[in-house]
């Protein structure tokens, strides 16, 4: 028998998924323009901008209400 997905990890994915898909977008429409990330070392950009999906991911499955289970057979 297998459990049911937790509603915090789709809100999870959910969220990394539109938070990856609007950085990606807006590196995209940047990418000419490099001004976004110049203040940044180039070694260090791409671990900074890591950090935003993942922040978004984290409070998506933080805010997100758990999934009751009953007794465990």
């Amino acid at each position: 028998m297998t459990a049911p997905v937790e509603k915090k990890v789709s809100a999870a994915s959910v969220a990394a998924y539109l938070a990856s898909t609007g950085l990606l977008a807006a590196l995209t429409a940047a990418q000419g323009d490099a001004r976004l990330v110049e203040w940044m070392p180039d070694g260090l950009s791409p671990f900074v901008l890591a950090l935003v999906p993942t922040a978004v991911t984290f409070v998506g499955g933080w805010v997100a209400k758990h999934t009751p289970r009953g007794p465990v057979a």
